[in-house]
């Protein structure tokens, strides 16, 4: 999908001049009739000073949301500011409403539905494909589906998220990083890209067994724990996925297979068809 370099040099944070992705730039939407920059670097204050508040008041932050946003898709895609710039400037772009409604200012499109529901939609035939695996590929697959306890959808999307890199290749394990609560050591994500970190209790399982079942998830952009506390893993990949689209950053390359599976196949109506036929890519 789009291009960007790899990491900086050891001991250095996650690279942060990073190639910005060029398909979606063409999108610059003009600033709002009556607003010009000076008018809407006001509104971004105000958003600023909001969200600063222990109980930000949302309907004010979605309206000046929706009054900046050609101002910050002009920021994103011309001077391509650091992730760190970002969250200290547009602190409400990383919160789960209002990556939801990013995405749906950019591509006009419910995510959290769509992502949802494709995934509701086909679970059954990807769970079936991880079914027939065998080899290392099905080993690691029948280790997943022995860890899915229940029928909840939950659990389901949890499952064809974590075995789709297994079955295309992916590197998962350079993506979810295990971590501890109280943890201070910040090398398990300071060289990532892109990745969520699955966070447990002190004490409450062995490392070795970290992630399978978590207590939360954080995102990771840049070296940069970007939103914490997600409760669930297809929350933690929906939101990451939509701020892939906010910030025009790169599929990260350890799942970048599935990142662009997510994008291209998942939509379409006609992945049964898709899976079963294209045996070179699901070997």
């Amino acid at each position: 999908m789009l291009e960007r370099g790899g990491h900086s040099s050891p001991g250095e944070p996650a690279n942060k001049n990073i190639k910005k992705a060029k398909k979606r730039l063409n999108f610059l939407p003009n600033f709002p009739d009556g607003f010009d920059q000076t008018g809407l670097e006001d509104a971004c204050k105000i958003l600023v000073d909001e969200m600063q508040k222990r109980t930000p008041n949302g309907q004010l932050v979605k309206e000046k949301m929706d009054l900046t946003f050609a101002l910050r898709r002009r920021e994103v895609a011309e001077t391509k500011p650091a992730i760190c710039q970002m969250v200290e400037r547009w602190p409400a772009l990383f919160t789960e409403d209002q990556v939801f409604l990013e995405f749906n200012r950019i591509v006009g499109k419910n995510l959290k539905q769509e992502f949802y529901e494709s995934i509701d939609q086909h679970s059954r035939h990807l769970i079936e494909i991880f079914r027939s695996k065998r080899g290392n590929v099905g080993q690691l697959l029948t280790q997943l589906l022995q860890q899915t306890k229940t029928q909840e959808p939950t659990d389901i999307r949890s499952t064809v998220l974590r075995g789709l890199p297994i079955v295309l290749g992916d590197k998962p394990t350079d993506f979810f990083k295990p971590c501890f609560v109280n943890s201070a050591d910040d090398h398990v994500f300071q060289d990532l890209d892109l990745g969520i970190l699955l966070v447990e209790h002190e004490g409450a399982v062995s490392p070795s067994s970290l992630h399978l079942n978590p207590a939360s998830f954080k995102t990771v952009i840049e070296g940069e724990v970007v939103m914490e506390s997600v409760k669930d893993l297809p929350k933690a990949m929906c939101l990451l996925f939509g701020l892939t689209y906010a910030l025009h950053l790169s599929y990260p390359k350890p799942m970048k297979n599935t990142f662009k599976f997510i994008q291209q196949i998942f939509p379409s109506t006609e992945i049964s068809v898709l899976i079963w036929d294209k045996k070179s890519t699901f070997g």
